[in-house]
């Protein structure tokens, strides 16, 4: 049997994604694959942006990862950006959008947030089950194998909260959860794929979640000492796993 990690939606946390990489290594995993959004939120998007690079067998394209490239008048974004610099910048706009392989006889597809677009959202807790069939199709952002075939099994990122999920009929439908900016509990998280890796014979496999824990403090401290803008937002988002932009809920008048 073999294992596939994959990790997304690291956001510059370096300290998770260390955290996390360790427990890979651990585990004795050597294909890691990456489902985009190094960049943005967190402190260290270049060292990010390298550490992916050198680990990873692949690195897909995230919102972040897109917008990151282009002219911002906004100072978070400007700051991420001179962090960066050109040469990582330039990195991240050669990353594909998805990526198609076999293990145990299934067709899996991997990318960041939806088959339509790495800025189309499908939160499955909300969506229909119209929407998260789609997530399955062949678009025009889409190279489909052989013959045009289906997946059997979608893994993307994004939504920053983990999950399997059956989709009728016969499919599965994954989110890796987040490395670096979890929104579903205040730990570093990932999937692992256990299965017969680039098989096409049918065999056992399973999709696993992990949740890692690390420093958090520590990464606050490294936004507050290195400047970053609006580290209050991210320290937030850390501390208690709730998005920054989520509606504040309005208390009823006694």
């Amino acid at each position: 049997m073999g294992k596939v990690a994959v990790i997304s939606d690291i956001h510059g946390n370096i300290t998770a994604l260390e955290a996390v990489l360790d427990n890979i290594r651990e585990r004795g995993i050597e294909n890691i694959f990456c489902l985009g959004d190094l960049i943005g939120k967190g402190p260290n998007s270049l060292k990010a942006v390298e550490w992916i690079k050198e680990t990873c067998e692949v690195v897909l394209l995230g919102n972040w990862d897109d917008f990151m490239q282009k002219p911002l008048d906004f100072e978070e974004g400007q700051w991420h950006q001179r962090q960066l610099g050109e040469e990582a910048l330039a990195y991240l706009g050669t990353l594909p959008f998805h990526h198609d392989f076999y293990m145990s006889g299934k067709y899996i597809r991997l990318y960041h947030a939806s088959a339509k677009s790495i800025y189309h959202r499908v939160v499955p807790m909300r969506d229909s089950y119209e929407e998260k069939l789609a997530m399955f199709e062949n678009t025009e952002n889409i190279t489909a194998g052989e013959d045009g075939r289906i997946p059997d099994v979608i893994g993307y990122g994004d939504i920053h909260a983990a999950l399997v999920e059956p989709i009728h009929p016969q499919k599965t439908l994954f989110n890796a959860g987040s490395v670096g900016n979890s929104l579903d509990i205040p730990q570093a998280t990932y999937a692992i794929l256990h299965g017969e890796y680039l098989s096409k014979e049918a065999a056992p496999f399973s999709i696993e979640i992990v949740r890692v824990p690390y420093d958090i403090e520590k990464e606050i401290s490294i936004a507050k000492d290195m400047g970053m803008p609006n580290f209050e937002a991210y320290a937030l988002e850390l501390r208690e796993a709730k998005y920054r932009g989520a509606p504040k809920k309005v208390q009823a008048e006694k």
